[in-house]
């Protein structure tokens, strides 16, 4: 397999354009009070300096998830820690989805957020996800285990901060 090869199959990117500034989408993205209303719903708690830490939390559906399903949840499902700060226009993170065994065993991985203005009021958002070495991880946030449950990804999460940003709720209410 060619390095370039490689790249392509553990590199996600996701783009999506939203009708609100680049503080708001910022916003949707570091305030725990808006993380906590759309995709897993678990707040994101971030220290916004190079080198501050992050932390993805569950949420008590989550939780209460597990319970049903047989496993626990933890606390926490991600770590990691601020490698780059532009607000409201960049932000840059190690990610590390330490939830369970399977993604806890995945490498630390990157996750970008470019944030851009473009006219009209609109925003556009691009993430970018590199997997190297997170298998676990990248299956679950490519949406491979929402029949299962488990969500449908990167696509459903900002899917879901589009449609609240730009509506005041999002799919859960």
């Amino acid at each position: 397999m060619s390095e370039n090869t490689q790249i392509a199959a553990t590199t996600q990117v996701y783009r999506v354009y939203i009708k609100a500034s680049a503080q708001k989408v910022w916003d949707a993205i570091t305030n725990p009070d808006w993380t906590a209303r759309y995709g897993y719903g678990g707040r994101g708690i971030y220290d916004l300096k190079p080198g501050g830490s992050y932390r993805g939390y569950t949420s008590d559906e989550m939780k209460e998830a597990g319970v049903k399903g047989g496993f626990p949840v933890p606390d926490v499902a991600i770590e990691g820690t601020v490698i780059e700060v532009d607000a409201p226009r960049r932000l840059v993170l190690s990610w590390h989805m330490v939830m369970d065994e399977n993604t806890a065993s995945d490498k630390i991985t990157r996750l970008s957020y470019e944030i851009e203005e473009i006219q009209n009021g609109a925003t556009k958002l691009t993430l970018t996800h590199d997997f190297s070495g997170a298998p676990a991880a990248a299956g679950i946030l490519a949406g491979q285990w929402e029949s299962q449950g488990a969500g449908g990804g990167w696509s459903w999460v900002l899917s879901e901060m589009k449609t609240l940003i730009e509506t005041g709720s999002g799919f859960q209410g």
